[in-house]
């Protein structure tokens, strides 16, 4: 187990070091003179170029990169050229909502999903199995900036029972942000639940076929039992893969919906970073993220001992 352990973080120190070689090279090939955006068009030549050397942008590419490679190995992911902060400082204060607005559609997704992929797996091929599996693939297909806009208009400006868009003003107490996050939670649990329902519809129509289940009514046992301390037990491994998965994608890819509800998350700095040429924003944030995604690959194989204790690594 250890050692197990041990490899997942030689091989996190490998991804992240392409990630970040990766990151560093695509941001400087983009496009855009970072100095002159900052300076604006009145700027002349002469000042972007004594701008762009108080930055080092003036500086050879792999002298850049090493100086970027040798500070991040530190823990230090540089400055940002546009708030001139440290990145570490700038990304902390965007994580809560993003971090929350995550959480929050997650718990929806699961909420939703799991008991309905249940409910229909054990009533496979009637009515409420087609319409959950139809109504899944329609929630998938349709665009989340859309299902916003539309619960945004209804929900918040109709019938008052949301905040419309932001994340409250600077007296705002955490109780009062967290009620700016129910309704792009619910956008984003919604478009996501699509994926984690038919997992546990799959993944249950497996189980429940098992000639264990059969022995297990035979013995008598109530159907909720079956289903919930049986099936469910060895069904739990894929949800939680995808359980998992969908909690990354949720902070990595909640940029539109941080967009249309107007939230100060980390989707919104990323966008306007790139606009600017924020580079190490940029470098700084996919580097924050990559770290996530193995983080939480890691921590669901871990959770596979918990969940089966066949499972030996």
């Amino acid at each position: 187990m250890l050692k197990y352990v041990l490899n997942r973080l030689v091989g996190m120190v490998v991804v992240l070091f392409l990630v970040l070689t990766i990151t560093f090279v695509i941001v400087r090939v983009a496009p855009g003179d970072p100095a002159a955006l900052m300076l604006g068009p009145d700027a002349t030549p002469q000042d972007a170029a004594q701008l762009r050397a108080e930055l080092g942008l003036d500086q050879p590419i792999l002298v850049q990169f090493g100086k970027f490679l040798l500070s991040a190995v530190q823990g230090d992911l540089g400055q940002s050229l546009f708030f001139r902060r440290p990145v570490l400082s700038v990304l902390a204060e965007r994580a809560e909502p993003t971090t929350f607005l995550a959480l929050f559609s997650l718990i929806f997704s699961i909420a939703i999903a799991v008991p309905i992929g249940i409910f229909v797996a054990y009533r496979r091929g009637g009515l409420a199995d087609q319409g959950a599996v139809s109504t899944a693939m329609l929630a998938a297909s349709v665009p989340s900036f859309w299902t916003g806009l539309v619960l945004q208009r209804w929900l918040a400006t109709g019938l008052g029972w949301f905040p419309a868009s932001g994340y409250g003003g600077p007296s705002s107490t955490f109780l009062d942000r967290m009620g700016y996050l129910i309704l792009p939670s619910i956008v984003l649990g919604i478009v996501n639940s699509a994926l984690i329902l038919r997992f546990t519809r799959a993944s249950m129509l497996d189980v429940l076929g098992e000639d264990y289940i059969r022995t297990a009514r035979s013995k008598g046992m109530s159907e909720a039992r079956v289903v919930l301390k049986h099936a469910l037990k060895n069904a739990a491994i894929p949800i939680v893969t995808v359980v998992g998965l969908t909690f990354a994608l949720l902070v990595s890819g909640a940029v539109v919906t941080e967009r249309v509800f107007n939230i100060p998350g980390m989707g919104s700095l990323v966008v306007g970073a790139v606009l600017r040429r924020d580079y190490p924003i940029i470098q700084g944030t996919l580097i924050v993220v990559a770290a996530l995604y193995i983080l939480i690959n890691l921590l669901v194989d871990l959770l596979y001992l918990l969940i089966d204790k066949r499972v030996r690594y």
